[in-house]
């Protein structure tokens, strides 16, 4: 499992359901990493982008065991637990699906921090304001295995120690 976050300098992923940054080219590496896999996230998360993306499996997690996806229901999976999550997870793994990966927002990021094996973190150069964070990464577990730098940010890899 592999957390993937964009993170300001103060910690910041959000402003509500809001991204408070537009980085050229950022979205086009998050597509390249999440393409072919199952892509984990928040209700909020996914309300704010309004639909599965293509060519990922979806998964929903929230507390409201009457939320829908709506017009996708058909296509988006709801679970209500870290654990329902993950046992879903592995179901579709196994046929196929591909690794998991978690995008949001901070409350699922931290209920799945202990289950992740990997986290990539877009390091964005800014401070906004903002009221979402993203958890700090603990060095004594967390190991920096790899950086990428692009013009408006990098593109740091960490792998669970």
């Amino acid at each position: 499992m592999v957390l993937v976050a964009a993170v300001a300098r103060n910690g910041v992923i959000g402003d509500g359901p809001r991204i408070p940054w537009r980085l050229p080219g950022e979205q086009q590496q998050f597509k390249e990493l999440t393409t072919g896999h199952v892509l984990l996230m928040g209700r909020t998360t996914y309300e704010s982008i309004g639909r599965p993306l293509p060519g990922r499996t979806t998964v929903v997690l929230t507390r409201d065991p009457d939320w829908t996806a709506g017009e996708h229901a058909d296509v988006v999976h709801v679970v209500h637990h870290v654990e329902e999550a993950l046992a879903l997870a592995g179901r579709l793994h196994a046929e196929g699906a591909g690794d998991l990966v978690v995008a949001g927002g901070a409350q699922v990021y931290r209920g799945l921090a202990p289950y992740a094996d990997r986290q990539v973190v877009t390091e964005v150069p800014l401070e906004p304001a903002g009221d979402v964070h993203y958890p700090p990464i603990d060095p004594d577990e967390w190991v920096e295995t790899s950086r990428e730098h692009f013009e408006h940010w990098d593109r740091v890899s960490y792998d669970r120690r």
